[in-house]
């Protein structure tokens, strides 16, 4: 009976193990977007609501649907410099920057002048596929191809919109045209409001046909930058991603006079990258010009015969090119070259004196890595 007992809880045990745990409990294993889901939860694409639940079968609004899209891109740090005017959203709405970088990606379609948005609409079937279909580089079919290959599968073809005909059939080709599992001939639905789920599923489509075959302007923003500069020794590079490691040392230039026999500790330091700190194959992991902020650590006098003078920076924020603000904790201290023979002086007899003009170079110890995005600059926070 014990040994029947302890295979039961094993098996149970194994059971539980193996069933992954899903995020929401509205949507369980065997929902046909479970795996999308999933995953795009977990990059922060899509969320849930308040109350823990993702609500699969609700629907979506096209601000929402813009923001989901740049954000499934990684796209979502891009400037956009001439942005376009809509009648009815401006630059205070909270979906402005990711509708203003859809139509810069091309995504969408630049409406003509004085045109609405229409954020809080819901975004159809048609809508969300076609913006899926545009991050691409697709081959060109006509509406006849189109025709030919979504008959073959779907119900309602002559209903398709004739402006969504050719998406519609790109899509189809790329097994990118998202619809429910159902035991009837699949219908395309080109009008009917998407679902949550359909959208992540939409979605999860395009990110991952993306990484192959982007638009042009998405393939020039997803290139790693690269350029000359300072080489980070034991820097590397994973995929999109560059880490500096913990212990690297780093060149800064001061804003501003520092000295062991002025300076107080405590005292603010603002300094610069002098120039783009890169990986041996030029992939620039933090761009030149870079603002680096901290204070000063220790800060001691000179005296003769009692001690060398002791200048130590403690740096803790970086601002990037991005103007992103964020964790950079690291520490310098400031040291003169001698010959042997001063070293025997300083010694002996003490009294050296530190400082640093404006413009100077220290450098900077990392205290804890940093990982980049290549892509963009953007310092992954962890």
């Amino acid at each position: 009976m014990k040994n029947l007992l302890k295979a039961t809880l094993g098996l149970l045990f194994a059971v539980a193990v193996s069933v992954p745990a899903f995020a929401f409990p509205d949507v369980n294993a065997n929902h046909w977007a479970a795996k999308q889901i999933e995953i795009l939860n977990q990059k922060g694409v899509v969320v849930g609501y308040p109350d823990g639940t993702f609500k699969p079968d609700e629907n979506v609004s096209r601000a929402e649907f813009a923001s989901m899209a740049i954000k499934a891109l990684g796209q979502e740090h891009t400037t956009v410099a001439q942005p376009v005017n809509f009648s009815d959203i401006d630059k205070d709405f909270w979906a402005y920057d990711s509708i203003q970088k859809a139509l810069y990606f091309d995504l969408i379609s630049t409406p003509k002048t004085g045109e609405p948005f229409r954020p809080d609409d819901t975004v159809t079937r048609a809508e969300s596929i076609s913006v899926a279909v545009n991050a691409l580089t697709t081959e060109e079919i006509s509406v006849q191809k189109a025709k030919e290959v979504l008959s073959k599968k779907f119900a309602d073809t002559n209903q398709v919109p004739e402006w969504f005909l050719i998406p519609a059939g790109k899509a189809e080709i790329l097994n990118m045209l998202v619809t429910i599992p159902s035991a009837n001939k699949a219908k395309i639905d080109a009008n009917r409001p998407a679902t949550r789920a359909e959208v992540t599923a939409i979605l999860y489509d395009m990110m991952e046909q993306a990484q192959l075959n982007p638009n042009a302007k998405l393939a020039e923003a997803m290139r790693k930058k690269t350029g000359e500069g300072y080489v980070v020794e034991n820097s590397f590079v994973q995929g999109s991603v560059g880490t500096i490691p913990a212990g690297s040392l780093l060149p800064v230039t001061l804003n501003s006079y520092i000295s062991s026999q002025s300076s107080k500790p405590g005292e603010i330091y603002v300094a610069q990258a002098p120039e783009n700190y890169i990986t041996k194959d030029k992939f620039i992991l933090v761009s030149k010009g870079a603002n680096l902020k901290g204070q000063l650590l220790d800060v001691r006098d000179g005296k003769w015969f009692v001690r060398n003078g002791v200048l130590v920076l403690d740096n803790s924020l970086i601002t990037t090119n991005n103007d992103q603000t964020v964790s950079f904790n690291g520490v310098g201290e400031v040291k003169k070259h001698r010959n042997w023979f001063m070293k025997i002086v300083r010694a002996t007899l003490k009294g050296e004196k530190l400082d640093v003009q404006p413009q100077g170079t220290v450098y900077i110890k990392l205290l804890k890595p940093i990982k980049v995005d290549l892509t963009n600059g953007w310092i992954i926070e962890e």
